[in-house]
């Protein structure tokens, strides 16, 4: 049954929600408090339908349009919304201004999540009366192509509002995974943060080339992370399993966990370098137009998986 969802922020990660709700068969209130960002937001919005539309993941890029609605006010897209997805700046000040008054003009059972990548709901939340209904949708960017959705709770978030959460993200055909406890950057942006760290350190010592890495990952690492994750890695690297692999290699990895302890900065110089590295494999005036080729590889890659069977369920 067709519902109404607001967004609050009108950028990138919130143009790519209002596409996730209304994909689904939603009315979207789209509001920003940028007037000129709200009015571009829509033209950029068909852009993208219309790129789904030829890649065969929608039916009809004019439809889904015709669910999303931009709005002058923040209460406007609040009325009658069963959730807000709040896609602001990324500081405490600004989110906690906006939950404030969105608490005041939800609908008494709306949720209220936050796109946050890194701040935690309890740093913007603990004062609202509405507490119990806050927490983080943290997504990839972009939701609409990458359908992972952590949701992480306050402290005193109700768990039933987690469970409604879930299953609001499964309907409009998100993959929620819990948080189970705040950590800054919650689960996604620590992995990444890893493996980023990992790569500066060996970028920075000289042992490989930024062009290099990025293979190293796109074209061995990736390739398996597209469809299984590391511990299903593992277990399905060793004869036996997982306590296999861990017998055979977890000395390996002991030393390199405690060469990899080491904390290091992201220091200037080798920023320097890696920015240098990637310019001359890009330039800058084609970050944007990368950027398109991005998203429709990922297009590709979405089709597949979704037509793709796997008798495991995975």
């Amino acid at each position: 049954m067709p519902e109404t969802f607001a967004v609050a922020g009108a950028g990138l990660i919130g143009r790519a929600w209002a596409i996730v709700f209304a994909r689904a068969g939603h009315s979207v209130r789209l509001w920003d408090g940028n007037p000129e960002a709200l009015a571009a937001s829509l033209p950029l919005l068909r852009a993208n339908l219309d790129d789904l539309e030829a890649q065969g993941l929608i039916d009809s890029a004019e439809e889904v349009t015709a669910r999303v609605t931009a709005v002058d006010t923040l209460g406007d897209a609040l009325e009658g919304a069963r959730w807000m997805q709040e896609c602001i700046a990324e500081t405490v000040e600004a989110k906690r201004g906006l939950f404030e008054e969105a608490d005041r003009y939800a609908e008494p059972d709306a949720i209220l999540a936050s796109s946050s990548s890194s701040i935690t709901a309890s740093k913007y939340t603990e004062a609202l009366p509405g507490r119990l209904r806050c927490l983080v949708a943290h997504p990839v960017n972009p939701p609409y192509l990458v359908p992972l959705v952590e949701l992480c709770p306050a402290p005193w978030t109700d768990p039933a509002v987690i469970q409604r959460a879930r299953q609001v993200m499964d309907s409009v055909g998100m993959v929620p995974v819990a948080v189970n406890k705040e950590v800054e950057g919650f689960v996604l942006n620590r992995l990444q943060g890893a493996l980023l760290a990992e790569a500066f350190k060996l970028v920075a010592d000289g042992v490989i080339s930024t062009d290099d890495l990025d293979k190293t990952v796109k074209d061995g690492l990736g390739l398996r992370w597209s469809f299984m994750g590391p511990f299903e890695t593992i277990d399905l690297n060793a004869p036996g399993g997982v306590a296999d692999y861990c017998a055979r290699y977890g000395g390996i990895y002991e030393r390199l966990q405690a060469e990899q302890a080491e904390v290091r900065v992201w220091d200037a110089d080798t920023v320097k370098r890696i920015e240098g590295e990637r310019r001359k494999v890009l330039g800058a005036d084609d970050l944007a137009t990368r950027q398109v080729w991005r998203d429709r590889r990922l297009m590709s890659l979405l089709k597949h998986k979704q037509a793709a069977t796997d008798e495991f369920g995975g």
